[in-house]
C-alpha cells in the first residue's frame, strides 16, 4: 500500500514509497527551498531559546591549567 502525502513546500500530492528518492518533497527544487528556508532561520522548531547569558563563564585559569597538565609535544603534529 502506498501513502500518499503533500509536499511541504507546494502542497502537490507525492507518494510515499522508494520510488520517490525525494519524499516527502515533489521533487529537489522543492526540498532546496525548505533547505533554504531552514538555512535562513525562516522555519525553526519550537523550543527554549538559549543566550550567551544562560552558558557559564568561561574561566581562562582553568583553561590555562588544564592546558598546562599536557605534555610538551600534545600540539605538534
Amino acid at each position: 500500500m502506498t501513502t500518499v502525502v503533500k509536499c511541504p513546500t507546494c502542497q502537490t500530492a507525492v507518494q510515499w514509497n522508494a520510488d520517490s528518492p525525494y519524499r516527502p518533497f515533489c521533487c529537489k527544487r522543492c526540498q532546496l527551498i525548505d533547505l533554504g528556508e531552514w538555512a535562513a532561520e525562516e522555519k525553526v522548531i519550537p523550543g527554549q531559546h538559549s543566550s550567551d547569558n544562560d552558558k557559564p563563564p568561561v574561566d581562562i585559569e582553568e583553561i590555562e591549567a588544564m592546558l598546562a597538565k599536557q605534555q610538551d609535544d600534545f600540539f605538534k603534529d
